[in-house]
């Protein structure tokens, strides 16, 4: 398992930086931290990165807060340096010149964005007297939903003019944002390989917020007002998670029948599920918030499995990962994952495979189902720890969902 999750510790960091093998042939060196921008369409996304090792040892991973997404495998060679994040099917390509990096990161083989990226020199310092926006807003006037959404969350964490944060839809949020005040604004940014995101806050003498926000999906003025304010006014609240996505007819079972990574067949019906509370996950790999949940699913399948859990994740993917799911497996490795992944077919195919779901239109998706083989309830998407207090709730309902379907009916029989 990949230590996505884990921080070197500063004697192993000081080895891989001064090892001899820490310098190319040339004489450079690409190890340690690098201050970066990724070219969007235009936009600049600041964001860092870091280096260890050289040759064919180099590492190298990007940053979702605390988190790392850390290459797989990569080289650095005469100035060229070349990282693989399998579980993204992505590539990061980037030449080292009068000291510093430019090239690009591509995801199956199409080019996200150029990249450009120098020393880091320090933070930048921001501004004193920056204006409290910690908490918790609404973000109004969604017109970029493609989802039906009358408003988001926007989760804000500061400390004097720094500020890190993210932005909650329906189906997940954009990864953890980080910034500072800067000239009247707040500018904060995200890119760990996926998600890249440039946030621009601006505080207005109603109380109210301006935002900009560009990114692959969501661009254009919207606006954030705290919760409180905007239920004064009746303005709508965001989307309830829990009543996003339903079941046609609660009283028939929810069926799958499609087959594992090995090609073998598996099914509702199966012998393993019987008398069992099963959390059904519409998932995929190219999905950011599905590589934000399987983490927590490994988890709590750990934790409730000999309980009478099983977790059963139902994979769409485009149809050449179907045919070789190089991109799965990967995913797989990364999160340690040991419950059930089915391969669901194509991503476009979903809604007409899943008969039982909905109003579904979320990645990912959860049903839960009791030990009678019915759905219990289902939820759409997942916060990552970016969302803070929020993460922490939903997780948690979560886990008390679980453990009450498990402590329900426990010799009922299909």
């Amino acid at each position: 398992m990949k230590p996505r999750l884990m921080t070197l510790a500063p004697i192993a960091l000081t080895i891989l930086l001064t090892a001899p093998g820490a310098r190319a042939q040339s004489g450079q060196a690409i190890t340690g931290l690098w201050d970066a921008t990724l070219d969007l369409n235009g936009t600049k996304i600041p964001f860092k990165m870091e280096f260890a090792g050289d040759g064919n040892n180099v590492k190298g991973w990007f940053f979702n807060g605390d988190e790392k997404e850390i290459s797989n495998s990569g080289k650095f060679e005469n100035g060229s340096l070349i990282l693989n994040f399998e579980s993204y099917a992505s590539v990061l390509k980037l030449n080292l010149k009068n000291g510093a990096l430019d090239g690009d990161y591509s995801t199956r083989g199409k080019q996200v964005g150029a990249i450009h990226a120098v020393r880091a020199t320090g933070r930048p310092s921001a501004d004193a007297g920056a204006p409290d926006i910690d908490g918790i807003w609404d973000v109004e006037n969604v017109n970029s939903s493609k989802k039906d959404e009358k408003a988001w969350r926007l989760i804000v964490h500061q400390t004097g003019g720094d500020v890190s944060g993210a932005i909650l839809r329906v189906d997940g949020d954009t990864g953890t944002l980080t910034g500072g005040y800067k000239d009247g604004k707040f500018v904060l940014s995200h890119f760990s390989g996926a998600r890249p995101a440039l946030l621009t806050i601006t505080p207005q003498r109603d109380g109210t917020l301006a935002i900009e926000l560009a990114g692959l999906h969501h661009e254009g003025q919207i606006y954030a007002i705290r919760p409180a304010e905007a239920r004064a006014k009746g303005l709508p609240e965001p989307t309830n998670a829990d009543q996003h996505t339903g079941v046609k007819d609660p009283t028939r079972p929810f069926t799958f029948s499609f087959p594992d990574l090995n090609g073998k067949i598996v099914s509702n019906t199966d012998a393993r599920f019987k008398n069992k509370v099963v959390v059904i996950v519409i998932t995929g790999s190219w999905c950011p918030n599905c590589h934000d949940e399987a983490p927590f699913l490994e988890q709590v399948y750990a934790k409730y499995h000999s309980q009478g859990l099983e977790i059963v994740a139902l994979s769409f993917e485009e149809a050449e990962q179907l045919q070789n799911p190089t991109r799965l497996k990967a995913f797989i490795k990364e999160y340690g994952v040991k419950y059930t992944v089915l391969l669901g077919g194509e991503t476009a195919s979903a809604k007409e495979k899943l008969t039982q779901a909905e109003d579904w239109d979320a990645w990912p998706t959860t049903f839960f189902v009791g030990r009678d083989g019915l759905v219990k309830g289902v939820h759409a998407g997942f916060p990552s720890p970016g969302s803070g207090e929020l993460y922490k709730q939903e997780t948690a309902e979560f886990v008390a969902r679980v453990e009450r379907l498990l402590a329900e009916n426990q010799t009922a029989q299909r």
